[in-house]
């Protein structure tokens, strides 16, 4: 019996596919001020370190996408005109913000804790959230969303540092599939949850249930526990973290498998920041936008299951690379039927092909995150950081290159996704050529 933490999990409860890496599940003493704190063993099943995880990553879904189905009340509200673009900058500093302080949370969390630092930077997530329900006008609320950004780098570069402490090789790569198929929950229903929360109230209640969702995730770390082992704890010092940050941008596979991962992630983040805008002027459709939003997000989660299998079959590597083959693949015939189209090919055909390449592309995430970490071992704090650093700020950069382009045209997305996705073939087979030959 386990009645004196119900933490513990008999093992008749656990998914037996995943055993545990000894030691690195709990929380002992570490010598110095500010270590992770001594406490009793935390057990915990591989059900309780998805569900923890996965919903860390809703939390960035929501920050995202909730809100974009509020764009039309938000434009008039901070006295935008109706065909301003500036609305997007609502996402594109979210991203910045989240970016730019995953370099900050990742040496702190090799320093003071995974449970410390996600707490520290889900609060200032919460802030920002309720700053920016309350926020006057367009410049407050663009600075309150670069702040909820910079919160949210706490569990975006987190997640794969926490899964890095309790599992490793391909274990890694299915837990973190498993993670991002649930994950997927947050894409499918925030912009429903926006739309239901619009018919009741203003915009700024959307902010306000992110604020709410926040410190649910707070409440759920204190119970969660730490994963640092205290033998992997790094002094907080300037020079110490420059020292990591130059072992992790001079490790070619790591540097590969990052490369791979931001050309990956600008093709979908074009589908995120986009497809709204294409679905009001070119398809006239803006109506279902949500409903096909959740759609496609659930085609993706399906995607992520079937990522798992076959990783428990043949590996993350033959995966990544089969996988992005059949990106470019379909990317190629898509550039092709768009052309033929004169960049307006049907609504069914566009979003067919869309869905389809952004599954290939999402589903590349758990592989480059494991294989990237595989040999950083005890910098997997500040590797993470500087990996979700180069995927979230390039791939949004390289995103906005090509959503200020899409007109009445659909063909520039059909390119982005072709080059970019090439690209991150190439990243990737650089990556392993060189992995073998050290």
């Amino acid at each position: 019996m386990h009645a004196e933490n119900p933490l513990v999990v008999p093992n008749s409860f656990r998914i037996s596919f995943a055993p545990y890496r000894p030691g690195l599940s709990r929380n002992v003493s570490a010598e110095g001020p500010g270590a992770p704190a001594a406490s009793p063993k935390v057990e915990r099943s591989d059900r309780q370190v998805i569900g923890y995880l996965a919903f860390s990553g809703i939390l960035l879904a929501l920050g995202i996408d909730i809100a974009l189905p509020a764009y039309d009340d938000i434009a008039p509200a901070m006295g935008l005109d109706p065909a301003s673009t500036s609305i997007t900058l609502i996402i594109t500093l979210y991203f910045l913000g989240m970016a730019t302080g995953q370099l900050l949370w990742g040496p702190v969390a090799d320093r003071f804790g995974r449970a410390t630092t996600m707490t520290i930077s889900v609060t200032i997530y919460v802030a920002a959230a309720l700053a920016a329900a309350l926020a006057p006008n367009m410049t407050l609320l663009l600075i309150a969303r670069t702040v909820w950004g910079v919160g949210a780098a706490g569990p975006a570069g987190l997640r794969p540092a926490i899964a890095r402490d309790l599992y490793e090789g391909d274990q890694m790569a299915r837990i973190m599939s498993l993670i991002m198929a649930i994950f997927m929950a947050g894409p499918i229903m925030a912009p429903l949850v926006g739309e239901m929360l619009l018919l009741v109230g203003s915009w700024r209640l959307v902010f306000v249930f992110c604020a709410v969702a926040g410190a649910a995730q707070i409440v759920w770390t204190q119970r969660f526990g730490e994963t640092l082992d205290p033998a992997d704890v790094r002094p907080l010092k300037f020079s110490t973290t420059i020292e990591a940050f130059r072992r992790v941008l001079t490790t070619r596979a790591t540097i590969g498998y990052t490369v791979a991962l931001s050309f990956a992630n600008g093709s979908f983040f074009i589908f995120l920041g986009s497809t709204q805008p294409v679905m009001s002027n070119i398809y006239d459709l803006s109506d279902w936008f949500a409903i096909m939003f959740a759609v496609s997000g659930v085609i993706m989660a399906g995607g992520f299951f079937a990522a798992n299998a076959l990783i428990q079959r043949f590996g993350a590597r033959q995966v990544s690379i089969v996988g992005m083959v059949g990106f470019v693949i379909v990317a190629v015939i898509h550039v092709a039927v768009t052309l033929g189209a004169d960049g307006q090919p049907s609504f069914w055909v566009w979003i067919g092909f869309i869905t389809l390449l952004n599954q290939l592309a999402v589903s590349l995430g758990p592989s480059c995150f494991t294989l990237g970490l595989e040999p950083m071992g005890e910098l997997a704090g500040t590797a993470a950081a500087v990996m979700g650093f180069f995927t979230t700020a390039l791939g949004a950069g390289l995103a906005a290159l090509i959503d200020m382009r899409i007109g009445l045209s659909v063909t520039p997305m059909a390119v982005g996704y072709l080059v970019y996705g090439s690209v991150a073939l190439l990243a990737l087979v650089t990556a392993e050529s060189r992995k073998q030959a050290r």
